[in-house]
């Protein structure tokens, strides 16, 4: 953009704004702060986005902290093909009937009808399986545990959302076999653990760790544990990632077998388990606002923004330096700063810019602060400034960071628990749902029971369903009943709408 004149004067007047608040229009607000955030970009087939530099890096960030991981837990990566031929898609009946309505076909290769379509994969356990019981002959062979890094495609039509539905996504898929069902149980956990820290620690996000009923478990799986998070503002759940066991059933379908220590013959134990750029707008959703994205420290590209306040005859070149020599300071100890020296932009209109994507510390330095060689650091996610001395800079800034991190989660956390009800009966659960709440309650665990409770709340808000039980279990007294039923309860369970 030319620097002339009048677009300084232009420029003055932000237009950086979002037309939607938080509060008032959820969607609305959403879809225009990844947008303008410059998280994504809309493309011209529905339902597909593209993931610009600003959420890849986030994305490289969890996968760095991941990947390190499980690699630790001698997990390997490895690559498996995108296409699946339909007659091993359909090898596992419960499995290929859950992931159906989504699955994408290729059926013409240029002009020509392909005599098999081709299925494009919606996850991979059929894609692997095959070779699982190539590779897998004897106990030696044991534990097989890989991941891949890949995109998959889930042919979405109700609501696409970026990153939360979106009809091509990436994400990583572990999938493990193992020679007894303690020890896929174990590995179930450990996963799950790596899930809440991805959360917790680095989005600053506050999860649930629990099981999935029978009804909301895995396609073809044997139980499916998962950690759930909660957006106040629409009142709805969403699963932040899962970890399955599968049990048998694939090895029994894929005939993944093997001779133990004693030469008998044995089926292996099997997981699987995944998290996707879904996060990414999880933390959109929760830490957002009326300015634009609000960034955790450890996922932000950019931590600290430095801005000159150059006045009409201040000493400009002294400012620039300042500011230079901030980032350099910055930079050495490992944080990531960068300035922002344009000078067609004013800087309110920059302060603007860069809280609209979310940078956790903007650092001004303008003539006064020049002169009595400090810096004033603004916090994004609550506006608090505070001056600080060039000469202790590095060591303020390091702290600010982690108490700005530590300050979402905790803010996040009290939003969240103020959302969660404790109902006894239908009644109450009825009342706390139109308040948008996250239920708990005590619950028979019968499958039909589940079905009712999703039939009775069928609404234009989308019926409510049980999102996992907890296994932090409170008490549950004797005689307990079940709220939907009057059944004996077996368990606490968390209920709500969900995305």
């Amino acid at each position: 953009m030319a620097g002339g004149g009048k677009k300084k004067e232009v420029k003055k007047e932000t237009g950086l704004g979002l037309s939607f608040r938080k509060d008032d229009n959820f969607g609305e607000w959403y879809s225009e702060v990844v947008v303008n955030g410059e998280m994504i970009e809309y493309y011209d087939i529905s339902g597909c986005y593209i993931l610009r530099p600003w959420a890849m890096s986030i994305w490289e960030t969890m996968q760095t902290f991941f990947d390190a991981e499980i690699k630790k837990m001698r997990i390997k990566n490895c690559y498996f093909p995108l296409f699946v031929s339909s007659s091993v898609l359909e090898k596992e009946k419960d499995h290929v009937e859950g992931f159906a309505p989504e699955v994408a076909w290729v059926t013409k290769s240029g002009k020509s009808d392909l005599e098999i379509p081709i299925a494009i994969r919606p996850t991979s356990e059929t894609v692997m399986y095959p070779y699982f019981s190539k590779w897998i002959r004897g106990h030696r062979d044991l534990p097989l545990k890989l991941n891949q890094w890949c995109n998959v495609v889930r042919w979405e039509f109700s609501n696409p959302t970026p990153f939360i539905r979106s009809r091509e996504f990436l994400w990583q898929e572990g999938h493990t076999a193992f020679a007894t069902k303690a020890e896929a149980d174990e590995e179930v956990l450990q996963i799950l653990e790596l899930y809440r820290r991805i959360y917790e620690e680095f989005l600053a996000i506050p999860v649930i760790k629990g099981k999935k009923s029978e009804m909301e478990k895995f396609a073809g799986g044997l139980y499916t544990t998962s950690v759930e998070a909660f957006i106040p503002n629409t009142g709805r759940g969403i699963q932040g990632a899962t970890s399955h066991c599968l049990g048998q059933n694939f090895a029994k379908m894929f005939e993944i077998n093997f001779e133990n220590e004693k030469g008998e013959k044995g089926m292996v134990w099997q997981n699987s388990w995944a998290y996707s750029t879904r996060t990414i707008g999880v933390m959109v959703m929760v830490h957002g606002d009326d300015k634009g994205l609000v960034l955790p420290p450890k996922i932000a590209s950019v931590q600290v923004i430095v801005v000159p306040v150059p006045y009409k005859d201040a000493d400009t070149r002294g400012i620039f330096d300042a500011c230079a020599d901030t980032v350099d300071a910055l930079s050495k100890s490992g944080i990531c700063a960068e300035a922002d020296f344009r000078e067609n932009y004013s800087p309110g209109w920059k302060y603007s810019h860069w809280e609209m994507k979310g940078v956790p510390l903007r650092i001004e330095i303008g003539p006064k602060d020049l002169a009595n060689n400090q810096v004033r650091v603004v916090r994004r996610d609550n506006g608090a400034k505070v001056d600080i001395s060039r000469v202790s800079l590095v060591e303020q800034v390091k702290d600010l960071l982690d108490i700005v991190q530590q300050s979402l989660f905790n803010t996040a956390k009290e939003k969240r628990d103020a959302c969660v009800q404790v109902v006894k009966t239908w009644d109450e659960f009825k009342e706390a749902l139109s308040q948008r709440k996250m239920i708990l309650a005590p619950w028979c665990d019968e499958e039909e029971v589940e079905k009712d409770v999703k039939e009775r709340t069928k609404g234009e808000m989308g019926a409510a369903k049980s999102l996992c039980s907890p296994f932090d279990q409170p008490e549950l007294p004797e005689g307990t009943k079940c709220f939907a039923s009057g059944k004996p309860a077996k368990k606490w369970t968390y209920w709500g709408r969900s995305y």
